[in-house]
């Protein structure tokens, strides 16, 4: 008896090509049949190809486009504007995150001399490969591995370490200029956050301002050997030379440095309100104290900061404060050190939400952790302007995802209490009433 045997459904795989001419065309050829897995592996591959070729093609198409403007058609005796051809020369342009060859066409004039093509110049320098480096090296990648991690449907070059640390040199340096040249005058700020990061033996100066519509800022970066008061001057002086109104008084929220404290004293005189992290006040009085006691007095403390009333806030504090004297009188001068200004959002009768954004330094310290995370593979700090590279670009980076501040309703009215003077006469009234 025979067997029937039963034939298995089997495709055919497109073949596509690019064929070059006037217009872009496409040329489908079928091949061997294979069971459609098959198929669609290899048709994506192919399409690929096919995506490089016509991007090349279309390349190809802008550069002929200018010289015909600039020369006329080919085969032509007549010329425009006094230039030739003259034939053509390897090139490349920047496809796809790399460096792709292509065959530039040559123009000269009549005497001899080489005429720039602008769309070539263009095509080079358009910014797509330092932009994806960058990319890549804010994402996590080392110059040493970018090529490895860069998938194009043409094949390139441009992707070697040494080329993409100097691409992303020339990114991070632009960035930085951005970041340096930004003007203020138009932010409306009511808030500056001031803190430093470490890289390299060397301190960036961060200041971080918050509008009156809760909208996050990166203003600055600088440079300096240590956190000095020299340094929070140079950058604070800046920040006004680009906009920053010194006839307004700020909230100026800091950690517990006396050398950031003189700089901004220095700067603004008493026209400033400072407020100290309570975090980092709660975190230094924690560590002057034996472990079997340290949890119980950060709770305390913890609750005390967390009152609405300034008066019982601050009675809270100077109750922990005697009975710290009798524990450790060390402890007991740490809190009482700058206590007051720990307390200054509670003075200015800020709400609970944005009191406890504004009572730390943790909105930027969020942006500085970013600048750690963007700089974790760099091994060697060189002297130079490399530590404000890196640092404006994950400043940069961070602000991508920067959003409004819980309970920036609030911020109107904190503008007004530092600055009633600037307000009508019939707005003061209505302030102080409230």
């Amino acid at each position: 008896m025979r067997k029937k045997y039963q034939s298995k459904e089997r495709k055919s795989i497109p073949k596509f090509e690019v064929v070059a001419g006037q217009e872009l065309q496409v040329q489908v050829q079928v091949q061997v049949p294979l069971p459609m897995a098959e198929v669609w592996a290899e048709m994506q591959a192919q399409v690929e190809d096919l995506a490089g070729q016509a991007g090349l093609q279309i390349l190809r198409a802008i550069l002929e486009n200018e010289v015909t403007r600039r020369v006329g058609p080919p085969h032509r005796p007549n010329s425009r504007g006094g230039c030739v051809r003259w034939g053509k020369q390897p090139g490349y342009v920047v496809f796809s995150g790399r460096k792709v060859s292509l065959e530039r066409p040559r123009v000269r004039t009549r005497e001899g001399q080489e005429v720039e093509l602008e769309s070539y110049r263009q095509l080079q320098q358009d910014g797509k490969l330092q932009r994806a480096v960058r990319e890549g090296v804010v994402s996590g990648l080392s110059t040493r591995n970018y090529g490895r991690a860069v998938e194009s449907v043409l094949e390139g070059y441009g992707i070697e370490k040494s080329s993409v640390s100097r691409q992303f040199v020339a990114a991070s340096s632009n960035e930085l200029r951005a970041l340096c040249e930004r003007r203020s005058e138009d932010l409306n700020l009511v808030v500056l956050m001031i803190d430093g990061i470490h890289f390299g033996g060397q301190v960036l100066v961060v200041a971080l301002g918050i509008a009156e519509g809760g909208e996050k800022h990166v203003l600055g970066v600088w440079q300096g050997a240590t956190e000095n008061t020299t340094v929070v001057k140079g950058l604070l002086k800046d920040l006004i030379d680009r906009g920053l109104d010194l006839g307004r008084r700020y909230l100026v929220v800091m950690d517990g440095s006396k050398a950031l404290r003189a700089g901004v004293e220095r700067v603004f005189g008493e026209r400033v309100e400072v407020q100290r992290c309570q975090v980092h006040k709660r975190r230094n009085i924690r560590e002057y104290l034996p472990e079997n006691c340290q949890k119980d007095y950060d709770r305390r403390m913890r609750h005390a900061y967390g009152m609405h009333n300034y008066t019982e806030a601050k009675a809270a504090l100077e109750k922990i404060f005697r009975q710290l004297e009798r524990v450790n009188p060390t402890a007991a001068r740490s809190l009482e050190e700058g206590l007051e200004e720990t307390l200054t959002v509670h003075r200015l009768g800020i709400g609970e939400v944005l009191r406890r954004k504004l009572a730390t330094t943790n909105p930027i310290e969020s942006c500085l952790s970013t600048v750690q995370r963007v700089a974790r593979n760099v091994k060697r700090w060189r002297e130079g302007n490399q530590p404000l590279r890196w640092t404006a670009t994950g400043l940069l980076e961070a602000e991508r995802k920067f959003r409004r501040i819980k309970g920036y309703q609030e911020l109107l009215l904190l503008k007004e209490r530092l600055n009633p003077s600037r307000l009508p006469q019939k707005e003061i009234r209505t302030t102080e009433v409230a």
